[in-house]
């Protein structure tokens, strides 16, 4: 079995900071200093942040694109139940974000637990800051733009319509190698 975190504690810290500050700044492309080697075809950001936010009480949904391998890893490191329906879901990895299903296929909360939505955490081909889709809203000065190769056109009205049903919706974390950028259910699209 590969390992994960050289140091458990310390390394899912920082990742955890990491993911926090990205949140806070939606579309900002933060890079991740951990250093695990994950099976593929896990991504190193993504790997490390299903690590950290991942544990027994977090049902995951992964989808077909992740191997056994990959499966038998996230399953040992963090305790997770992989689920079979997104529905169950409170975390959700996407290798193959052709494969990924339409936003209302997860948990998406409701008004008086908007909390109880799921997580996306998708593995694209790039992100570029300072071009493509131009994105507000709370964390952000103004707008800000991000480009993001490997995504199919559908994702983006998703994500539009996915930022009309708020407090309701569900988080995309979005990770290409090491880096990863943030889009909350908070950020519009334009």
């Amino acid at each position: 079995m590969r390992p994960n975190f050289a140091d458990p504690v310390a390394e899912s810290q920082r990742t955890f900071r990491v993911v926090l500050d990205a949140v806070a700044n939606p579309g900002r492309i933060f890079q991740l200093v951990e250093r695990i080697d994950p099976p593929l075809p896990l991504h190193t950001a993504a790997a490390a942040i299903a690590l950290t936010l991942v544990d027994f009480e977090t049902p995951l949904w992964v989808d077909v694109s992740v191997g056994a391998e990959a499966r038998d890893w996230l399953r040992f490191h963090t305790g997770a139940s992989i689920v079979e329906h997104a529905r169950d879901a409170s975390f959700a990895l996407v290798v193959d974000p052709d494969r990924l299903p339409l936003f209302d296929a997860f948990a998406l909360g409701s008004d008086e637990r908007p909390e109880r939505s799921a997580t996306l955490i998708v593995q694209v081909e790039d992100l570029r800051p300072h071009e493509g889709r131009r994105l507000a809203g709370p964390g952000i000065a103004g707008e800000t733009r991000l480009a993001v190769r490997g995504l199919p056109a559908a994702f983006w009205e998703a994500l539009h319509e996915n930022h009309a049903r708020f407090p309701r919706g569900v988080d995309v974390l979005l990770t290409a190698g090491p880096r990863l950028a943030a889009l909350p259910r908070t950020t519009r699209v334009a």
